[in-house]
């Protein structure tokens, strides 16, 4: 799972939101499951950021974000990314000069049903 949080950053602010990006890339990549993360910065608007973070499943995601200390520092700071979808899974993984489709985890009714009455998917996207 991929977490894509983009934010707009004034001059100003920068070394306030890098230092407080560090403390969250510490706390996150600390938790199993996390596989990587990187704050990048936009070389055509240098206001412009983004953070990604991969992650093993939706699963690890959520216990990532889960204790204490990750809710204090990880969370205000994610709540202040751009209002846009933040979370992807993947479909096609390349390396080495190949190229892995991969199955998706979401139901393909997903989008149908209420909080509690997908069982799973049976039927992916």
């Amino acid at each position: 799972m991929l977490l894509v949080c983009r934010f707009t950053v004034p001059e100003s602010d920068v070394e306030t939101f890098t230092a407080r990006t560090t403390r969250a890339l510490e706390l996150l990549t600390a938790r199993p499951g996390c596989r990587r993360a990187a704050l990048n910065r936009s070389t055509d608007e240098p206001d412009l950021f983004v953070l990604t973070v991969e992650f093993d499943s939706v699963v690890a995601y959520r216990r990532a974000l889960s204790p204490f200390e990750v809710r204090e520092h990880v969370v205000p700071l994610l709540s202040e990314a751009s209002a846009e979808p933040a979370a992807y899974e993947p479909l096609l993984v390349a390396g080495d000069g190949s190229v892995e489709k991969l199955t998706s985890l979401v139901a393909r009714d997903a989008g149908t049903v209420r909080l509690g009455e997908a069982a799973g998917p049976t039927t992916p996207r």
